[in-house]
């Protein structure tokens, strides 16, 4: 089954993978290169190193409709083109070409969480299952029929940065009995409930900003689903920038304003919230490196009265 592969982050690789080694690949897409902070060095996504080093074509389009890539793909005449985290919208003339259309790998259980942010909301929403969806693309985001799910538990001790490692394995999983379906013409797609969809866009910056008059709950999820990027924050009386990385929620009540460090602990700095408090496990101030919460207290860079905003 001749093969064409769309993908860009580290998410992408484990599915990459397995196109590579189950059909016959033959180009891949990625989306543009891009430069270091300081501008003085390309570089290049996970899928376009992995192309490189495998000695597979790889080609890296501004615009999904121009002519040649179309063109191109024409010219390949693929069975199947496999989609997963590739960030660029297919246009119809593109999704027609395929014999068997083209599939994507989709990091929620549809038709939940259709969109950019799956699987930040998963915890941002404190959910207790995740999983991932083989699906078809068509011209809706994300709304095409399902081939088949795989699904996980979520447990509180899950970051953003765990379930999502655990999800590009389970992706790769389900793409692979998903291609053997294919293969074998043995598709049974399901159609979504568009009624129970949900939509997430990506993750903005005031998302991330701690408001500390929610309950501990909120925001307990709030840092794990935002860890490691971008990174909860919130800003001392200083106006420093503080990312908050990891916390546990306590059921002691104290007295003062929401946002007020209430206690200094061996583990870390308490934090006064709504229905309780938070004690701080994991911390980086602005240009500093990350720290536990006993390193904060010990170097006394917090103190109790202390204000956080």
């Amino acid at each position: 089954m001749k093969t064409i592969f769309m993908g860009t982050p580290e998410f992408a690789i484990p599915s990459l993978k397995v196109v590579s080694q189950n059909t016959d690949l033959k180009l891949i897409f990625t989306k543009e290169d891009k430069r270091n902070a300081r501008g003085n060095k390309i570089i290049y996504s996970p899928v376009k190193q992995f192309g490189l080093d495998n000695d597979i074509e790889v080609i890296q389009p501004k615009r999904m409709k121009d002519e040649e890539v179309i063109a191109k793909i024409k010219e390949i005449n693929p069975d199947l083109i496999v989609v997963v985290a590739y960030g660029k919208i297919l246009p119809k003339e593109i999704i027609d070409i395929p014999k068997y259309g083209i599939i994507n790998v989709h990091s929620s259980l549809l038709p939940k969480y259709r969109g950019a942010s799956p699987i930040h909301s998963a915890i941002l929403n404190g959910d207790k299952e995740s999983g991932v969806s083989i699906m078809y693309i068509e011209e809706g985001l994300d709304s095409g029929d399902v081939i088949l799910k795989e699904t996980c538990e979520i447990t509180e001790d899950d970051t953003l940065g765990t379930l999502h490692d655990r999800l590009k394995e389970l992706g790769a999983i389900g793409l692979e009995k998903a291609l053997k379906l294919i293969e074998a013409e043995e598709v049974k797609a399901e159609k979504q409930d568009d009624s129970k969809a949900t939509f997430v866009k990506p993750i903005t910056k005031e998302q991330a900003k701690i408001d500390w008059n929610n309950t501990k709950e909120v925001i307990f999820n709030q840092i794990r689903g935002l860890n490691p990027f971008p990174g909860a924050y919130t800003h001392n009386e200083k106006n420093e920038n503080i990312k908050i990385y990891k916390s546990e929620k306590l059921e002691k009540e104290y007295a003062g304003e929401n946002g007020t460090v209430v206690e200094m602990t061996k583990k870390g700095p308490v934090i006064k919230v709504a229905n309780g408090a938070l004690r701080l496990l994991e911390i980086k101030f602005e240009g500093k490196k990350l720290q536990s919460g006993a390193d904060v207290v010990n170097g006394r860079k917090m103190a109790v009265g202390e204000k956080l905003f």
